[in-house]
């Protein structure tokens, strides 16, 4: 499957959050095949090694539960030392447990809020700086099309996951006088190996194609493309918006 080549995108620093698996590590490849220099953080120690493996060390990266914010400052920190000042961020970790709303403790909910959108923000302010001080920068959020579709089973995700674009939209402005761009990618059901491993039964998988415009499934790497364009000066006047990637499922 080709991917456009974006030269701009060529030794630009770019910082990946849950970049191990799924869609973030999809989205790590599509960075280092543009020749970008990247950077990821990532809980997973085995996965964050065969991604680098994988790359032939094209890739970088520091272990960091993202639920610790300083974990994450000082994980941004030491990347920032051998990649250089991010001028790319991608917010992608998340973890979408299925829940039943009868049994949420307020404990599950704040450490659900913890795994799914407050790193975002301090993710942001950690790298806006680098950002403002190039007068430039593409941030770009992975929200989900779950809330949209009004999907049950995970109140505590589909509530973060919904939250993203009020952030994306309150940063884009706060940001925007320093020429700093704030997206949000949203991934419809995307065919990543958890998803298949979990949840991808074949009644499932027929049921949601029937909400889907397009009767494909979707792959990783179409997010990682959008994620790509939104990255690169061909989205030079793109801000505050939401990109679809979801076969126009309702």
């Amino acid at each position: 499957m080709s991917i456009a080549n974006y030269p701009c995108l060529k030794d630009k620093n770019v910082l990946i959050t849950g970049g191990a698996s799924g869609i973030g590590a999809e989205i790590v490849r599509s960075f280092a095949a543009q020749g970008a220099k990247v950077g990821f953080l990532d809980v997973n120690k085995q996965a964050s090694e065969q991604l680098k493996d994988a790359t032939e060390g094209l890739v970088d990266y520091e272990l960091c539960d993202l639920r610790d914010i300083g974990a994450l400052r000082d994980a941004v920190s030491v990347l920032r030392e051998r990649v250089g000042p991010f001028q790319v961020l991608v917010n992608n970790a998340a973890h979408d447990d299925r829940h039943d709303w009868k049994t949420v403790t307020p404990e599950y909910w704040d450490e659900r809020m913890a795994t799914n959108m407050r790193h975002m923000f301090f993710a942001i302010q950690a790298i806006a700086p680098d950002m403002i001080s190039l007068k430039s920068g593409s941030i770009i959020n992975i929200g989900s099309n779950s809330w949209w579709e009004a999907g049950g089973g995970f109140p505590a995700y589909a509530t973060a996951k919904s939250s993203v674009h009020g952030l994306t939209r309150t940063m884009a402005r706060d940001l925007g006088d320093h020429r700093i761009r704030v997206n949000t990618v949203v991934p419809g059901w995307i065919m990543t190996e958890r998803q298949k491993e979990k949840w991808a039964t074949p009644e499932a998988l027929e049921k949601h194609r029937e909400r889907q415009c397009l009767p494909d499934l979707i792959d990783p790497i179409y997010v990682a493309r959008m994620v790509l364009f939104l990255a690169s000066e061909q989205s030079a006047m793109c801000t505050a918006s939401n990109f679809m990637v979801d076969a126009g499922s309702i």
